[in-house]
């Protein structure tokens, strides 16, 4: 059997797998341990072991459940109601400042926590009411949360950018440098989106918007401007040559818990207990799905799977920006079906090697795919970010959310587009910062 035909049966075999609902870490130990004993024998299980324990031994890792315990102290407090709060008091006068506070403050939320769902849950507790009480149409209130709330994973510090940086070996603060701009990009497409569809429906924003006091607005700055200060010390930290990425994850999250302790008075032993069981319940799925995917690439490689790919891609004469469509075509689709780590994880062994013989930058990549994974987030029949929306507005039926999430959807490919156009949007600041990669 050809290597390229065996790696047609391990991706069907995978999906039809962890299509079952088996976890995802097992999934791909299953599939991995199946083949390496169907092609290899019994004899090839005595490498399980260290293969597994060699895919963690990266002191880098540490990051991971640093940021993540940093993401979870920040979600377990009032953050992101008062992030929410503020940006609604400071640009009240703005046209259609609920949905751009709505917006602006699922940006802020997603780079304390790095998490999708927990900015969806936590702004739109807030936004989405307070919206439809002011008159914004239903699908435009659930949609605008669903889509900011993807941007968790593309503004740093990201835990989806860290998996790619390991799975492809990159340079993790060049992909949170990356990841930046684009973000932002992101952010003011939807926030565009938003205005236009508002002011189309409406003819005009927010006609009953309230009014603050300068008194009433700077009430809120001690409780939003000490996250804020969290956000810019972690990047200096780690741009300003003082810590390492795992470290400045380690001081990020001591503060992040610091703050909530502080500000929010989240003092008791049952709180903190909650926090830290959160995070460490995330971490260790995290961790064991990479350890499993470095089984899997391990199996992809001894079976000449990955490396038969992208001689056979190599040597196509075709157009490299088709195959990049192809692929955009591929991380879609896999990203309706899996969540980002599963599929970054599992496709990053197999498409740096195509990416990298076409000429592409991976840095660049990462930025590509994440923005694939964002579009997962909030596209059926899985999308995650989809169903916690109907979780918190439970009156309003899931086709109407994912109506109002197809055109932040079309935002999306815009933004992947003009980063193809435009790879600079992506590599200026890393370029910038870091010198040329």
């Amino acid at each position: 059997m050809s290597p390229q035909v065996i790696g047609l049966l391990v991706g069907v075999v995978s999906i039809l797998v962890l299509a079952s609902g088996i976890p995802v870490a097992f999934g791909l130990g299953l599939v991995a341990i199946g083949f390496l004993v169907a092609f290899e024998g019994f004899a090839s299980l005595s490498i399980l072991a260290d293969t597994f324990y060699a895919g963690l031994n990266d002191f880098t890792l540490v990051s991971i459940p640093m940021f993540i315990l940093m993401g979870a102290a920040v979600a377990s407090s009032r953050a992101g109601a008062d992030l929410y709060e503020a940006l609604a008091r400071w640009l009240y006068r703005v046209p259609g400042s609920l949905v751009v506070s709505n917006i602006g403050a699922c940006a802020l939320f997603a780079a304390l926590t790095g998490s999708s769902p927990a900015t969806c849950a936590a702004i739109g507790r807030m936004g989405i009411p307070e919206m439809r009480r002011r008159g914004y149409d239903a699908d435009l209130a659930t949609g605008a949360i669903a889509a900011g709330g993807t941007l968790g994973i593309l503004i740093p510090p990201s835990v989806t950018m860290i998996l790619y940086g390991i799975a492809s070996e990159t340079s993790i603060g060049r992909l949170f440098l990356a990841g930046v701009l684009p973000g932002l990009m992101l952010a003011g497409l939807f926030i565009l989106w938003a205005l236009f569809l508002s002011w189309k429906r409406k003819g005009r924003l927010d006609p009953d918007t309230a009014s603050y006091t300068l008194r009433e607005r700077l009430q809120m700055v001690p409780r939003v401007l000490p996250f804020i200060v969290l956000i810019v010390g972690v990047v200096v930290a780690l741009y300003g040559g003082i810590a390492t990425p795992s470290e400045a994850a380690a001081v990020g999250a001591a503060l992040a818990i610091l703050l909530v302790v502080v500000i929010y008075r989240v003092w008791q032993p049952k709180a903190l207990w909650l926090i830290l069981r959160d995070g460490m319940r995330e971490s260790v799925m995290i961790l064991m799905i990479i350890g499993a995917s470095i089984l899997f690439g391990y199996m992809l490689s001894l079976l000449y799977v990955t490396q038969s790919v992208a001689e056979w891609i190599g040597a196509l004469d075709v157009n490299r920006w088709v195959l990049m469509g192809w692929i955009n075509v591929l991380l879609l689709v896999a990203g309706c079906f899996l969540p980002p780590a599963a599929v970054i994880l599992m496709t990053t062994p197999i498409l740096i090697p195509i990416i990298t013989t076409v000429g592409f930058d991976p840095v660049w990549f990462g930025v590509i795919l994440t923005v694939n994974m964002e579009l997962g987030l909030i596209t059926p029949p899985v999308g995650l970010n989809l169903y916690v929306i109907n979780g918190i507005a439970p009156d309003v039926d899931l086709r109407t959310i994912l109506k109002g999430a197809v055109p932040f959807m079309a935002c999306m490919i815009v933004a992947i587009l003009l980063l193809c156009l435009f790879p600079e949007i992506a590599t200026w600041l890393p370029d910038r910062l870091m010198g040329q990669g």
